[in-house]
């Protein structure tokens, strides 16, 4: 008998925000497989350079040999050039590749986002497509949640603090409503001029029950 081979179900919900003065990103924590909700402290925002992290959504193996790829590719081209790697060549790049693996795809959805003279914010397709955003941009299966919220409360010129408010609020709207998004927390990174700072647990909580208080 030959064994049926069925696909899991995965989700996540990331976002990324500019600011007056850099890139605020966010995601849950909450790793599904199938009906299992397999991990609640899952890694979803990695730094590629001091100056570009990057959120992934969609298989967890796909998303790690990408961003190997991504840290490798971001040295040699700094190398070779002399010169700092801008969050839209990355994305490039990151097109190229996944764009030429298409017939066998790697699952998975990027944000990118960096500051090198200005903050830069990308969403990338599975397929390829590059997609600039100047305000917000979302991914994984808590993204509508997360939209609705981001719409109604984005303003331009928001400072770091109320960047990371609001996307804390996005999260945890995709939270309370999509059943695959969770876990114990919210991991959020800031890119600045000092470059990418990934946010103690200490500090995301303090920005949750700030949230909190103002429901």
């Amino acid at each position: 008998m030959s064994a049926e081979i069925k696909d899991l179900k995965t989700g996540t919900t990331t976002v990324g925000i500019i600011t007056k003065n850099g890139v605020v990103l966010a995601a849950d924590m909450k790793a599904t497989m199938g009906h299992l909700s397999y991990d609640k402290e899952a890694k979803k925002i990695y730094k590629i350079t001091n100056k570009i992290a990057v959120t992934n959504a969609g298989s967890v193996g796909d998303s790690l040999t990408v961003i190997r790829f991504l840290r490798s590719h971001a040295k040699l081209y700094e190398t070779d050039r002399e010169t700092e790697i801008s969050p839209r060549a990355l994305s490039t790049f990151i097109s190229n590749l996944l764009n030429a693996n298409r017939y066998f795809p790697y699952v998975v959805q990027f944000i990118v986002g960096g500051k090198i003279k200005e903050p830069q914010l990308f969403e990338i397709t599975p397929y390829g497509g590059v997609l600039k955003r100047e305000r917000f941009a979302t991914s994984g299966s808590g993204t509508e949640l997360a939209l609705a919220t981001l719409d109604q409360n984005y303003k331009k010129g928001m400072t770091e603090d109320e960047g990371i408010l609001l996307a804390v609020k996005a999260i945890r709207a995709s939270k309370k409503r999509d059943i695959y998004s969770g876990g114990r927390s919210i991991s959020i990174t800031v890119i600045d001029d000092r470059g990418v700072r990934e946010l103690s647990e200490k500090e995301v909580q303090e920005f949750i029950n700030k949230v909190k208080k103002r429901k």
